[in-house]
């Protein structure tokens, strides 16, 4: 059967990073991320191949969306926490608020992270990004323990938090009646109860 092909209302082109990636997925979720093509992309989205580079570097980028002003912005977040605050409760707001999608658009961001998490050239890929993420608890970690965010103590952080973020989210596709931002806090304040006694 056939799958409908996904495009702008009334004949616009996609004009945004958010545009492209909607359409983008769409074509992913009814045709599979291996049978469509960068040519049926940019075809639905009304644009050129060469425009579709200039938003992302490639089809495996697409899934990610706007992760990277998204890391900025968690990036700015976290510098912007006063002293007081407790680290890892101080990652466990960045990392719900990074993860906070209006309730419209949660059905859609399960089936993205269904892609990220099982298709096996985007969980490949997905090691580039989750880097990008961990660099960012790494550093704010390093700066709360007086480390370089390379030291193993920042980077334990940074995993940590990256494995409870997965668990949270395998468990909410294996669960949709779950929360995910509850799934997140959970995992989360679990974090907190095994770090927070060692903060300085």
């Amino acid at each position: 059967m056939a799958a409908s092909t996904p495009s702008r209302p009334n004949g616009l082109r996609a004009t945004s990073v958010a545009d492209l990636s909607h359409i983008g997925l769409q074509l992913f979720f009814e045709r599979g991320f291996d049978e469509t093509t960068v040519d049926d992309i940019a075809e639905a989205a009304r644009i050129g191949r060469r425009t579709f580079f200039r938003y992302f570097p490639s089809k495996n980028d697409l899934p990610w969306g706007e992760f990277d002003i998204l890391i900025d912005r968690m990036r700015n977040d976290l510098s912007a926490v006063p002293a007081e605050i407790p680290m890892v409760a101080a990652l466990r707001t960045a990392i719900l608020d990074f993860n906070r999608y209006p309730q419209e658009e949660l059905d859609y961001h399960r089936k993205r992270m269904q892609l990220l998490l099982n298709v096996p050239s985007l969980v490949a890929h997905s090691t580039l990004r989750y880097a990008s993420w961990r660099a960012v608890v790494a550093e704010f970690a390093g700066r709360r323990l007086g480390l370089p965010e390379t030291d193993l103590g920042p980077q334990v952080v940074a995993w940590a938090c990256l494995a409870a973020c997965l668990a949270a989210y395998e468990q909410w596709l294996r669960l949709p009646e779950k929360s995910l931002l509850e799934l997140l806090d959970s995992a989360m304040t679990q974090l907190e109860d095994v770090f927070g006694a060692r903060e300085p």
